[in-house]
């Protein structure tokens, strides 16, 4: 079973799948190819990908891959809790700019689509926290783009107050106003 759950950008949806528990612990199935078929969900994973932030307020983001290899993304939290975005980036979109932000953790199991066309970052909330995600498209640096995690244009509200963790190359990102973004609105 999964539940789906629309956000305030109709393309990015919040999965839950449903956990089995008992005394030991749970068991989910956090992706299933029929069952997202089921959903209306169509998307070919071909790469896992899992990273470990150490400090509380590391942000690693807005990240995107342009065409032809851009990226649909699964995300989860595998331990501790973080902060997932996605901002739309898609030229001519009624939500150009916008962003839905939720909160992933162990505990809550929920999950983040985050489809091609958007941009992707996250904060960690605890320390030692891991995200885990699946790619429709495999890892590919020479079409890679970044958008500034606290662009004003953009107004991301970080539920953090503290000097984030950042990578030289996330502190070096443009705005959306330097974005020339490869991704058009298509209804």
């Amino acid at each position: 079973m999964l539940d789906i759950a629309k956000t305030a950008i109709p393309d990015i949806l919040i999965l839950t799948p449903t956990r089995f528990g008992d005394s030991r612990g749970f068991f989910a199935e956090s992706w299933n190819r029929q069952r997202f078929v089921e959903a209306g969900i169509q998307i070919d994973f071909c790469q896992d990908n899992h990273s470990l932030s150490a400090q509380v307020g590391t942000v690693r983001g807005l990240h995107f891959q342009a065409p032809p290899r851009a990226q649909d993304k699964l995300v989860r939290c595998g331990r501790g809790r973080l902060f997932d975005v996605a901002v739309d980036i898609r030229v001519g979109s009624p939500t150009y700019g916008h962003w839905v932000g939720i909160e992933l953790s162990h505990e809550n199991g929920k999950q983040l689509l985050v489809p091609k066309g958007f941009a992707h970052g996250f904060m960690t909330l605890e320390p030692d926290s891991e995200i885990i995600y699946k790619c429709s498209d495999f890892y590919a640096p020479e079409t890679e783009g970044a958008l500034r995690w606290n662009d004003p244009a953009i107004g991301i509200d970080w539920p953090l107050d503290v000097p984030p963790v950042l990578s030289e190359k996330d502190a070096e990102a443009p705005g959306l106003d330097g974005l020339d973004s490869p991704f058009t609105y298509r209804e």
